[in-house]
């Protein structure tokens, strides 16, 4: 005798619509674009400092001024950077490498407007991203990724640099 099926609708947390959501832009038109290099490093670099002075409260001022330091001369040329630009004003960026999101950083004042998602899934999509580590006290960036289906795969007591800030290895699931 066949068995009934039902047709119950289970919804996939990492099928749902936050990797397509539309950035809510009134302001103007977003544009992810390449970075062009050197030129765009001092407005990268004040986007940094925009979004960690927002996010990373448990950052000691010595290391963020570290981290900072070496942002132009070392960790931009390190990576693939893409831009994010409103109204042709960098809003945001990521870097990749080998497919991890090695940082991902939205000016303070767009926060919560989609175009860190948006920077998200170029990655994804274009870039191949798989990974990326997140500061564990860092509670709204360990959301931000959980919600577009990346899980803690591992934990580290401390981040690459071996100061004493524990990382969460996430990847897209």
């Amino acid at each position: 005798m066949p068995t009934a099926r039902t047709n119950e609708h289970h919804e996939d947390p990492c099928h749902n619509d936050d990797m397509s959501e539309q950035p809510d832009l009134s302001a103007g038109e977003l544009r992810v674009r390449p970075s062009r290099g050197p030129v765009d490093f001092a407005p990268l670099v004040a986007i940094w400092r925009s979004a960690v002075d927002a996010t990373h409260e448990f950052l000691a001022d010595a290391d963020r001024d570290e981290v900072e330091s070496h942002l132009e001369s070392d960790y931009f040329r390190a990576v693939s950077l893409t831009v994010a630009e409103l109204n042709g004003q960098p809003v945001g960026f990521a870097g990749v490498l080998d497919g991890n999101l090695e940082m991902l950083f939205i000016d303070a004042k767009q926060r919560g407007t989609g175009i860190g998602t948006s920077l998200l899934s170029h990655a994804i999509n274009d870039h191949g991203v798989r990974y990326v580590d997140v500061n564990e006290q860092n509670r709204q960036a360990v959301e931000f990724y959980t919600r577009r289906c990346f899980q803690v795969v591992r934990r580290s007591e401390t981040d690459d640099a071996r100061r004493p800030y524990p990382l969460l290895h996430l990847q897209l699931t």
